[in-house]
């Protein structure tokens, strides 16, 4: 997966004055937070191409038509990577240079189910509905089947993944506030990593990438994330067909609970040499 450039990380960041107390100097560096359009061009009835406003979200620059692929894939409007005729970016560049608005074309002939259009109901933790309800909505959206999944990673693999997210984190290194989310294999090894200040938004831009790269579902990969695993992030993963997830945060309760309902590894808690398996530890060697 290709890694942002120098002239990439200098749009995740920039510099803002700051009155320091207690230091010297009178700058900072901060991540970029912008906003980002994600339109749907697609094809009529009668063949005509019509193209539809999906999503605004906040993100970190970079990435953006991975971004806006896996936003549509875990939010269940892209089925493949079949579906996708081509992305590009819309608008003019604002006066930072960022274009803030991407549209990702689809295959004449692909149909879309425009009720998916709107914000999953589970996603919205003031709504109301049950833990049970959400886990429900998410066997009907995913399309693979984890449970049966064997990647295997061994405790020591394990302990490396934190000190080797945080070396791939270049511009959190510089600002101390992106979430990153990676793709690693049996040994340990980084396939992929994307930050964002959203963590809903780098594990989007890494599930884009691989299905624009014909890379999914991940069955012989996991995924570590640099901070909490939430439900909305095991959902994503489940989508995505990883079995596997650790994170260097806590879960929550309906995270742990998705896990155990579709038979998903999930770590949290993760240092060298410790860590909390809240379901299917099988999946780590020796335990």
């Amino acid at each position: 997966m290709t890694e942002i450039d120098d002239a990439g990380r200098q749009q995740m960041a920039r510099h803002v004055s700051v009155r320091r107390v207690g230091a010297a100097g009178t700058d900072d560096i901060v991540a970029t937070e912008e906003p980002l359009e994600i339109r749907l061009g697609y094809s009529r009835r009668d063949g005509s191409r019509a193209e539809e406003n999906v999503s605004i979200t906040m993100r970190t620059p970079g990435h953006d038509e991975d971004l806006a692929v896996g936003f549509l894939f875990t939010e269940g409007i892209l089925r493949s990577r079949a579906d996708v005729q081509g992305v590009v970016a819309r608008g003019q560049p604002a006066p930072n240079g960022l274009t803030n608005a991407v549209r990702v074309e689809l295959v004449p002939g692909v149909t879309i189910d425009f009720k998916k259009l709107e914000r999953h109901f589970y996603t919205t933790s003031s709504c109301g509905i049950c833990g049970k309800a959400s886990i429900d909505a998410v066997a009907v959206q995913s399309q693979y089947d984890v449970g049966s999944a064997s990647f295997k990673v061994s405790p020591e693999v394990l302990g490396t993944l934190p000190a080797a997210l945080k070396e791939r984190q270049a511009v959190f290194e510089q600002t101390g506030g992106l979430h990153a989310s990676g793709i690693f294999d049996a040994t340990g090894a980084l396939v992929g990593v994307r930050e964002d200040v959203g963590r809903h938004n780098a594990l989007d831009k890494l599930i884009g990438r691989a299905l624009l790269d014909d890379r999914l579902p991940l069955r012989e990969h996991g995924l570590v994330f640099s901070g909490r695993a939430s439900f909305e992030l095991m959902q994503k993963a489940k989508v995505a067909g990883c079995a596997f997830v650790a994170a260097v945060g806590a879960p929550s309760s309906l995270a742990v609970d998705l896990a155990n309902e579709f038979g998903m590894t999930l770590v949290g808690f993760l240092k060298p040499g410790r860590f909390n398996v809240y379901s299917r530890p099988d999946r780590i060697v020796g335990l």
